[in-house]
């Protein structure tokens, strides 16, 4: 699967501007086939970024010795490593100081041995209009807040808001929040600012929440049920020799009883019947 990813990224730098942006969001659905060894984050925390500003990306790792490094796709580069051809090395982390449109891409931390982290699409642009949203998928049942900002003026202007192409709804505060997120909210979001522009998009990724097993309880009769079971276990190995040793008391005391008799007769032979005597006969008269 992880050489499969890299030939996806190769074959990514051959593609045209016009869809490079859904060739990173086919890119970025591949989440759930790469490792979590190292989590990829962003700060600020927002997939679309005006041109000249800031950035720092993390690897956080979970074992260090893996040796991650921060790698990207763009328009321009591919594969390119973090202080090779973009960027300053920081410890784990990776520092852009001035974001410039030719760093909208797919970024992913890498080991070593090829294993890679969840991927991270961001846009630069250079208008005046942005949507801050969610680098990170989110998880069902979340609350997600999305905020149409321009570069010069308040975050708080009226915005329209736009899902797939469509008008979802327009807010005055410039600012929208979907409430208990579900599968049916994925989709590519944008917004726009009347009299200032419209934002680029940005795909919006929610995945299942885990489950999480009960624990199992111990009950009050649970010990009651453990000593049940070792009266059993005593029963059957001790009483095959109960029963043995009974059988064998049983046959001494017949035995005992049978050489009783044997000796007794011998003693009194003549208290027994006559042999010349083949029958008794007894009358009675009434």
């Amino acid at each position: 699967m992880t050489e499969l990813i890299k030939g996806l990224i190769t074959l990514q730098s051959s593609t045209m501007e016009a869809s490079s942006l859904l060739w990173r969001i086919f890119l970025t659905s591949l989440l759930g086939c790469t490792t979590n060894q190292a989590r990829l984050t962003v700060s600020p925390s927002s997939s679309q970024l005006f041109k000249d500003e800031f950035v720092s990306l993390s690897c956080e790792e979970d074992d260090s010795s893996a040796g991650w490094t921060l790698k990207r796709n763009t328009s321009t580069d591919t594969r390119a490593e973090c202080g090779d051809e973009f960027g300053q090395p920081a410890g784990s982390s990776c520092n852009i100081s001035y974001t410039d449109p030719q760093d909208s891409g797919v970024y992913w931390c890498e080991s070593r041995e090829g294993a890679i982290s969840n991927m991270v699409n961001l846009t630069v642009t250079g208008g005046s209009v942005i949507l801050q949203s969610p680098v990170l998928p989110v998880m069902e049942g979340d609350d997600v807040t999305l905020l149409c900002q321009t570069k010069t003026t308040p975050s708080n202007l009226p915005a329209a808001f736009y899902k797939d192409g469509s008008l979802i709804r327009k807010q005055p505060t410039g600012h929208m929040t979907i409430q208990h997120v579900n599968r049916s909210d994925e989709g590519l979001y944008k917004c726009d600012i009347s009299g200032h522009g419209e934002s680029p998009s940005s795909w919006i990724t929610v995945t299942g929440r885990p489950e999480t097993k009960p624990r199992p309880t111990l009950t009050p009769a649970a010990p009651l049920q453990q000593a049940d079971f070792t009266m059993l276990r005593y029963l059957v190995v001790f009483c095959p020799y109960v029963i043995s040793t009974f059988c064998m008391l049983s046959l001494y005391q017949h035995r005992a009883t049978e050489n009783d008799l044997h000796v007794s007769m011998a003693k009194t032979p003549g208290q027994g019947l006559d042999n010349n005597y083949d029958d008794v006969t007894v009358e009675h008269h009434f």
